[in-house]
């Protein structure tokens, strides 16, 4: 086969593009991903940090979902114990929302609906006699409690994507899909790199496009389809406050209009609130909080807990589009968050599969079916496999991350225990990889703010496609928390002097 000719090319690097890239890659077949920024650039950065089975969905209906992502739930704790950590999630009880029974009903269908689960089951909370309680307002009484469990989600994408670089997978990142057609039983895809605007073209017998906010434009605008499903554009926010409370317990508000919000200790001294659900009517790319959302958020969590915050206390914000299938539901946050696989493949020609909808927590899934329903196009294929393979760095001895910091601290005794937590989250057992056998933090070199080093800075480049301050302040690692506008400064200048050399060195080469 040609070096310019794939089974299987893949437009979009987010999580359901990353997740079809790792399977495709792992079952043999010759896979190229292009993504035209940069991996979870855009959706998959910007959800609420869950993997969960989605309590709120049972009062749609949807059980189907909700079991399926319960189940996978288990999976990914299991082969990615470095970035899936349980937590307990505390729902107040406020009588003018849901009723109590409503409730209870639903924490017993999310205990039942899977056997066998590792996480602790729900129970009730008399918050007088409880920790739990401590942080909410005195006219509160009682609450619930349930188990469930977050996720980095960018660091999800990443891994994902290079697990299947790992299997010989093609990932372009700053490549863009301009166009393609179909001749001679494949695909001619025209792609575009978005540094120099070289354009180059490769062949593929099939393409799954799970461009996410552009599904739907990707696959009318330069795939010559047509789209049979329409996406529905929901913008979410969040905000981050300095920490709220202590405890590593998270909570679930229930807001006047009915949607929830979620109060989530993050990154060890802050608390992640969010989300919104605002329908969306423009065109998808890079956004920003809206005052009126940060007031909407701030109003809820001061309508629950005894401190109060304001606009001025948030020390970071983040929004995105999720593209949410479109069932036609009135309200923004009843839209399902399942996922449908659109495929078009004429007789005789080279199919396309579109993903539209989905959710972070069910994406291993997604790319299973995604590849069943390729696989009469592209030949008999092993059977799935992702399912008990651990993601890079997951192959964690039981899972268990106290014991293998306490390895990392043996191995590694310069580092506090702060940067080994993070460092262990971050990257799991491939972090011999990046620190190797470096004996002082003066051999990481220069601080960028929040621990990211010169050491970690390179190897996010070198090893993940990490290319600007953005990625590796905000996607990569979460330092820009710490950051100050000097750190900001002093590593923009040290990209741009790699930048340089790189350039050179191409020069004296060329």
């Amino acid at each position: 086969m040609a070096e310019d000719a794939f089974d299987l090319l893949i437009v979009g690097g987010g999580i359901n593009g990353a997740g079809i890239a790792r399977d495709a890659a792992g079952r043999g077949l010759r896979v190229m991903l292009v993504e035209q920024a940069g991996m979870a650039h855009f959706t998959s950065s910007a959800s609420t940090k869950l993997v969960h089975g989605g309590l709120r969905y049972l009062e749609y209906f949807h059980f189907r979902l909700v079991r399926e992502a319960l189940l996978e739930r288990e999976r990914l704790l299991a082969i990615a114990p470095h970035l899936v950590r349980r937590m307990r999630f505390v729902l107040p009880y406020e009588p003018t929302r849901r009723p109590a029974w409503m409730v209870r009903l639903g924490l017993f269908l999310y205990d039942h609906l899977v056997r066998n689960s590792t996480l602790q089951r729900s129970s009730n909370v008399r918050f007088a006699t409880s920790i739990l309680g401590k942080p909410v307002r005195a006219t509160l009484r009682r609450g619930f409690a349930y188990s469930d469990c977050t996720v980095d989600d960018s660091r999800l994408v990443v891994l994902n994507a290079k697990d299947a670089a790992l299997r010989g997978a093609a990932v372009r990142v700053g490549h863009q899909l301009v166009g393609a057609l179909r001749e001679g039983g494949r695909w001619q895809v025209n792609i575009e790199d978005q540094a120099t605007k070289q354009r180059y073209t490769v062949s593929a017998r099939a393409i799954a496009n799970a461009a996410g906010p552009w599904v739907a434009q990707v696959l009318t605008e330069r795939l010559a389809g047509s789209s049979r499903h329409a996406v529905r554009l929901i913008k979410g926010s969040h905000i981050v406050v300095r920490r709220l409370y202590e405890g590593d317990h998270a909570y679930v508000l229930q807001h006047a209009d009915g949607r929830i919000v979620f109060v989530i200790p993050y990154q060890d001294d802050f608390t992640l609130i969010g989300t919104t659900d605002v329908p969306w009517h423009g065109e998808p790319g890079p956004m920003t909080i809206a005052a009126a959302e940060v007031k909407y958020l701030c109003e809820t969590v001061n309508a629950y807990f005894r401190r109060q915050i304001a606009a001025a206390d948030v020390v970071w914000s983040y929004s995105g589009v999720r593209p949410l299938f479109d069932d036609d539901a009135s309200d923004a946050s009843a839209v399902t968050r399942d996922y449908v696989l659109d495929l078009q493949a004429p007789p005789g020609e080279a199919p396309v599969l579109s993903v539209f909808g989905g959710k972070i927590t069910t994406y291993r899934r997604l790319a299973e079916h995604a590849l069943k329903k390729l696989e009469p196009y592209l030949g008999p294929i092993p059977a799935p496999w992702t399912g008990s393979t651990p993601l890079p760095g997951g192959d964690i001895p039981n899972g268990d991350m106290e014991s293998f910091v306490s390895d990392v601290q043996d191995r590694w005794p310069f580092l506090g225990t702060p940067q080994a937590w993070r460092l262990a989250r971050a990257y799991g057992t491939r972090l011999s990889l990046l620190l190797g056998d470096i004996e002082s933090c003066g051999d990481m070199g220069e601080d960028f703010g929040g621990g990211l080093t010169r050491l970690e800075v390179d190897y996010l480049m070198s090893e993940e496609w990490a290319s600007s301050v953005e990625d590796l302040y905000w996607r990569h690692t979460k330092a820009g928390l710490y950051a100050s506008p000097a750190d900001e400064r002093r590593l923009a200048a040290y990209l741009k002097s790699k930048s340089g050399a790189a350039q050179g060195q191409a020069a004296r080469t060329g």
